[in-house]
């Protein structure tokens, strides 16, 4: 029996709570920070046991959208409140749960008050409040299947990640000693940070914006913004869209998901708002809020103009090459150490983009499994990096060598979050990099072909970022280097542990994972090629 739809509006829940956490933590007394804190990890951890809760009654082989609400909201312009999900949201929605209580513990100390100053405040119930309230907003556009409703999501969550990367930025030297070099002072960082705030803000706002303009084409097209009753209107046949019409419409969302993924030559503003911001929220931006992008070429994309998707299936698959080759190279020349962790994340979105327009099942299985291994890997390799950045106080590679001789520990989980993004044989993400590669050559055999030149540059930046960082002569700087403790071990051993599982036990995504990607394909009309195989003579 299909859990189509449920009496309790436990979707609804999943996405209140932390919203509910957000004004609880940000009306805590502002001398009582420390409970603030735990308010927000407790909401955090509520929020993981509701999400587990939609994980386990979700039911692979039973509808496309589970647990579905509908109510009245803008009955004036058909705008309704309609949830629900399928597999690829579900597996999404349990990787934010996830990931929430670490970066919740990982920033635990980012927005103390400044002891250097005690002019400067930072309010530490804001800073946990934002990132609660990005959690709820992230996690219901996940679920949102009414066109009008995602997109206040995904312009809402906007606000909160503005204040959080221009607000509460990296206390660590921007360029280490490039800036000591310059003269760089606090106002420098600050202008700094300010500057990758309002960048990250433009893109998306104007990728938002020209999306508003399809919305509202769109509803001029098929009266309605539910995208089960578009759906439902264009297989049937009652709903006919001209060519020209359907490609604008589809460039129009396109164009947002690309910013916001960040696809090339639309990623510009990623490098600036990871090195500017704090490790948690770095991850925050492209683990959590990044994949809203891609999973919306997934949901809507696709779903809403399948023709239109084919016909700039070539176009896309060029960009997402780019983005693969490009952003690995930008990698292995940085010098910042998180500026790197951020191209090779725009290396990595590329090969999301690529599984999903090989229109394959293995690709598009393995983009979606490698949205949520990516945010897992780049996770634990950025709240590590962020560890070590706290520690010397300064981005750049060049400062630091020999950790490994100091702080063993702290050097073992940087290896495992280098490997990991590197896709090695055992560990998540080569699970999903392998069936994005399948699929996209069984498709497109030179896309694939150029697509793993990837891999070996992947090796190149993150063997080479180890090597310079942890091994050779001891610095002097890092021979007090302090391991990491017992708050940091629990927020790095339970990532490094999912990437070990998944790794060699991928199934229990794949199982949900598999059928919503069957009914993708279904509405694009594509099958699996099959391999030519020359008759025996």
């Amino acid at each position: 029996m299909s859990s189509a739809s449920t009496a309790f509006p436990l979707l609804t829940a999943t996405a209140v709570l932390p919203a509910v956490g957000a004004i609880a933590t940000a009306a805590v007394p502002a001398a009582r920070r420390t409970a603030a804190k735990w308010l927000a990890l407790l909401f955090s951890l509520a929020t993981l046991v509701l999400a587990a809760i939609v994980f386990v009654r979700f039911e692979p082989g039973g509808d496309r959208y589970q647990l579905t609400e509908s109510h009245a909201w803008i009955a004036d312009f058909g705008v309704r409140y309609e949830l629900g999900v399928d597999g690829i949201g579900v597996a999404l929605i349990a990787l934010t749960a996830v990931l929430m209580p670490f970066i919740i513990l990982a920033g635990w100390h980012d927005a103390d008050p400044l002891e250097s100053d005690s002019r400067r405040w930072r309010p530490t119930q804001g800073f946990f409040a934002l990132i609660l309230m990005v959690e709820a907003m992230v996690i219901l556009s996940f679920e949102a299947t009414d066109v009008f409703l995602f997109y206040i999501l995904f312009e809402a969550m906007l606000i909160p990640m503005y204040f959080l990367i221009g607000g509460f930025g990296d206390r660590a030297a921007p360029a280490g000693r490039a800036a000591a070099a310059a003269g760089g002072t606090e106002e420098n960082a600050a202008a700094q940070r300010s500057y990758a705030a309002v960048k990250f803000l433009l893109y998306n706002l104007v990728g938002g914006l020209i999306m508003l303009a399809a919305v509202i084409g769109l509803y001029v097209v098929a009266g309605s913004f539910s995208l089960s009753e578009i759906a439902e209107a264009r297989a049937s046949g009652s709903l006919e869209m001209a060519t020209t019409t359907e490609r604008l419409l589809f460039l129009g969302f396109f164009f947002a998901f690309a910013v916001k993924a960040p696809l090339w030559p639309l990623h510009t503003w990623l490098p600036n708002a990871m090195g500017e911001a704090t490790a948690p929220v770095a991850v925050l931006i492209t683990a959590v809020v990044d994949k809203v992008g891609t999973f919306a070429m997934l949901r809507f994309c696709l779903q809403l103009f399948p023709e239109a998707s084919k016909w700039a299936t070539p176009a896309i698959l060029v960009l997402a090459l780019i983005s693969i080759v490009y952003g690995a190279l930008l990698a292995v020349g940085q010098r910042d150490i998180k500026r790197l962790i951020a191209y090779a994340s725009i290396s990595h979105f590329g090969f999301i983009v690529l599984g999903i327009f090989a229109m394959t099942s293995q690709g598009q299985s393995g983009a979606t499994l490698y949205m949520v291994n990516h945010g897992l890997s780049t996770a634990a390799l950025m709240l590590v990096a962020g560890f070590l950045i706290s520690r010397r106080g300064s981005r750049l590679i060049a400062d630091y060598g020999g950790v490994q001789k100091v702080a063993p520990v702290l050097a073992g989980t940087f290896l495992i979050g280098s490997l990991a993004t590197l896709s090695l044989p055992g560990l998540a993400p080569f699970v999903s990099e392998f069936l994005v590669l399948v699929g996209t050559f069984a498709a497109y055999p030179v896309a694939g072909i150029v697509a793993t030149l990837g891999i070996v540059l992947a090796a190149l930046y993150s063997l080479v970022l180890y090597q310079r960082t942890m091994t050779g002569p001891v610095k002097l700087e890092v021979r007090e280097m302090p391991d990491l403790k017992a708050r940091e071990l629990a927020v790095v051993a339970p990532l490094i542990a999912l990437l070990i599982l998944l790794g060699v036990f991928p199934k229990p995504l794949t199982e949900i994972v598999n059928p919503a990607v069957e009914h993708t394909m279904s509405d694009v009309q594509k099958k699996d090629p099959r391999p030519e195989v020359e008759a025996a003579k």
